[in-house]
């Protein structure tokens, strides 16, 4: 893979070297008995019964390749590089036909406590200025294994969108000297117009300018800018997997593919990252997941589009995402 930055907009883009098809396997490579089909176990969490259950592998046609360096270089007035980075697979749950929500909350923790140990170890290399999590579930999200699973990358640049919002979190901060995530978190519970569920740890919103039919975030109520150095906890992890079950539950009952990301800090300790342009990060910036449904054939992967067309107002998705809940536990 190579990675070329367009100059207009300062996206990087991953460009194909001609890699080849995937791999064709008899079977499912992420499940227990195939560990012989995948890369070697970077992590793994045992039950106690002699079997693993939740495992992090090499991804088996990775975009990045953690070799090496990024080997810079121009084409003219062009910028590229090596597709230098990392990008594992979260094998979920032994089980090859469990979906994360449908997890106990024990094992969604577990999920999560991996979650933190990879981004955290991840981080210590100072090649890598951005990490993140992220999760395609279903054929419309672009969901490539069958096995459930989350995806972890990590990059030699911050993408743009990511860059963006931290920028505005700045700027938010500069003016009022407070987090602007707290402001629409503390806003949003108390009107209860776009909330969807909230206790006391966290909230998930419809966002008032969701980009797609029952967009959701999830972010703490406290202000942490951090995701990896605040779900340190075993508590803290059992009390955010409840949580974000609950959530994927109702989602699911009006969309069953979606993608969902994470936007944590990046890693300031990177090589040539600049450390006093981002010295601000503990007070403004708030880490938060994304959730976005796929609902239609041509969503095949996660993108940011410059302008969307949200079919749903988020005022009446949040009402019927709400509603959800109560379905879902006449069911059970």
């Amino acid at each position: 893979m190579e990675l070329r930055r367009d100059p207009i907009t300062q996206n990087w883009i991953i460009q194909e070297n001609g890699d080849g098809p995937w791999p064709r396997f008899g079977a499912c490579p992420l499940c227990p008995g195939q560990e012989a089909l995948a890369p070697q176990t970077i992590y793994s969490h045992w039950n106690g019964n002699g079997l693993w259950q939740v495992r992090v592998i090499p991804h088996l046609r990775p975009l990045y390749r953690i070799e090496g360096d990024a080997q810079r270089r121009a084409e003219g007035l062009y910028d590229k590089m090596r597709g230098l980075g990392a990008h594992e697979i979260v094998i979920e749950s032994p089980n090859h036909d469990t979906s994360l929500s449908h997890l106990s909350d024990e094992a969604v923790a577990q999920v999560l406590r991996a979650y933190v140990s990879r981004i955290t170890d991840l981080k210590k290399d100072r090649r890598f200025k951005y990490v993140t999590v992220s999760r395609n579930q279903g054929v419309l999200a672009g969901q490539d294994l069958d096995h459930p699973h989350s995806q972890i990358t990590a990059t030699p640049f911050i993408p743009r969108r990511v860059v963006y919002k931290l920028r505005s979190f700045q700027q938010y901060y500069g003016l009022k000297e407070r987090c602007i995530l707290c402001d629409i978190s503390a806003q949003e519970t108390a009107h209860q117009v776009r909330t969807v569920e909230w206790d006391d740890q966290f909230v998930a919103y419809c966002p008032f300018a969701s980009r797609v039919p029952y967009e959701i975030w999830i972010l703490p109520l406290n202000h942490h800018c951090s995701f990896e150095e605040d779900v340190t906890t075993w508590e803290r992890q059992l009390r955010l997997a409840h949580f974000l079950k609950s959530i994927l539950q109702r989602l699911e009952t009006v969309s069953p593919s979606y993608h969902l990301v994470l936007y944590t800090t990046p890693n300031v300790a990177a090589k040539y990252d600049r450390k006093q342009y981002w010295s601000t990060l503990a007070e403004d910036a708030h880490w938060h997941f994304e959730i976005l449904p796929a609902s239609q054939p041509k969503a095949k992967s996660y993108s940011m589009k410059e302008v969307y067309y949200n079919s749903v107002r988020p005022e009446l998705a949040a009402e019927e995402l709400r509603s959800a809940g109560a379905r879902i536990v006449e069911k059970a």
